[in-house]
């Protein structure tokens, strides 16, 4: 399935980061935990060279416990500070800004050598669509500031945000890039929603989803729709069989399989198969 999604906000996102990385000490990147490698924009980590930089495992409650740590030590292989975090509980939240102060430390204390008492910390957050910038801003300093939405494109414009008297906070635009290598990247970020629903085929997602499942979760499908899954099953057998559980029937007594592949795909989205990690870290 070949998805490409790059509206023009986010060519201007980007020329916008360029302009004020001059500006940071640190770029905060978030990652969707149930998607790390995909949900990772190659171009922020061009951006990021020779500036410190935090990774925000977010969404941590959505993902494989296990999973969660083997990402982080993964990245943290990569010389990377790595914080496991769930914007909306607040999960992570006071980590952000130790590590932030932790990496800070040394310049800091150089430049009051020199005479300058108060230094504060510039951080750009940054990420793809619907990864939970907002929300975790929000969380942050406690009280709602920025647009949030359960949809890509919520947060158009920069803004500058002081979290504490000594860290601030320049909050970005979801950014994709411009082309997906590989297709299997833009049919993840559209099951977890970083791409605008309305350019999606429901139904060919549910399907690759119901593939991956079946590889590592089949017993959440299972369980979560009471099913049983024959070893020689097609997907979209699989798909009608849900359909079917849930009494999703249209014109001439079918499977309406479009309104179970929306079904699949927000019960996903919601956690109510359970903890589940799409892609693993590399051997």
């Amino acid at each position: 399935m070949s998805i490409q999604w790059y509206p023009g906000h986010m060519t201007k996102t980007k020329r916008m980061m360029q302009e004020n990385i001059k500006l940071i000490d640190i770029v905060i990147e978030l990652l969707d935990a149930r998607l790390p490698y995909s949900s990772q924009n190659p171009d922020i980590g061009s951006l990021a060279v020779n500036k410190f930089r935090i990774i925000v495992l977010n969404k941590a409650d959505l993902a494989s416990e296990k999973a969660n740590q083997q990402w982080k030590e993964y990245f943290e292989s990569k010389g990377h500070k790595v914080i496991l975090a769930n914007s909306t509980s607040g999960k992570g939240m006071n980590d952000i800004t130790v590590v932030a102060r932790s990496l800070m430390a040394e310049k800091i204390e150089a430049q009051r050598k020199r005479g300058r008492i108060f230094v504060p910390i510039r951080s750009m957050i940054a990420g793809i669509p619907n990864v939970g910038k907002s929300t975790l801003i929000n969380k942050y300093i406690g009280k709602s500031i920025t647009k949030t939405g359960d949809k890509a494109g919520v947060t158009r414009s920069k803004q500058w945000i002081r979290i504490k008297k000594d860290f601030e906070l320049l909050d970005t635009p979801g950014i994709l890039w411009p082309k997906f290598e590989d297709d299997r990247v833009g049919s993840l970020l559209g099951i977890t929603g970083a791409i605008n629903d309305n350019i999606l085929d429901k139904e060919e997602l549910a399907i690759i989803l119901i593939n991956i499942l079946r590889k590592t979760h089949e017993d959440l499908l299972k369980a979560r729709y009471k099913i049983e899954i024959n070893e020689n099953d097609e997907d979209y057998e699989v798909l009608e069989k849900i359909g079917i559980a849930r009494g999703f029937k249209s014109k001439g007594n079918s499977v309406d399989l479009l309104r179970t592949s929306i079904i699949l795909i927000d019960e996903f989205r919601g956690c109510k198969l359970g903890r589940i990690t799409l892609e693993l870290p590399p051997e």
